[in-house]
């Protein structure tokens, strides 16, 4: 699991199904509404249920080895983004 500012944006793991490498990453509505139709990517079991926009990464083709990089770059700055200005220039996030 990965986190900024004590936040989730990522979380990497094992596949129940395949066996595969799975990535579980926050998207905006539209990247939801897109990728959610692909081979190898879902809704994130869990927190897609309960109305969060995540994605996950759970078998093949699904992300290309530089989209999971850009996508998982995108889910930080996501979730960055909801972090009060106050906090991100605490961690040294936001700069004056």
């Amino acid at each position: 699991m990965w986190k900024v500012a004590d936040k989730v944006f990522a979380i990497g793991g094992w596949s129940e199904e395949e066996g595969e490498e799975a990535y579980t990453i926050k998207v905006s509505p539209w990247a939801f509404e897109v990728l959610q139709e692909q081979p190898g990517l879902r809704p994130a079991p869990y927190l897609a249920s309960r109305g969060l926009l995540w994605i996950q990464h759970y078998d093949k083709p699904g992300f290309t080895d530089q989209q999971l990089k850009d996508y998982i770059r995108k889910s930080y700055d996501l979730v960055l983004e909801g972090v009060s200005k106050k906090k991100r220039r605490e961690l040294g996030l936001l700069k004056d």
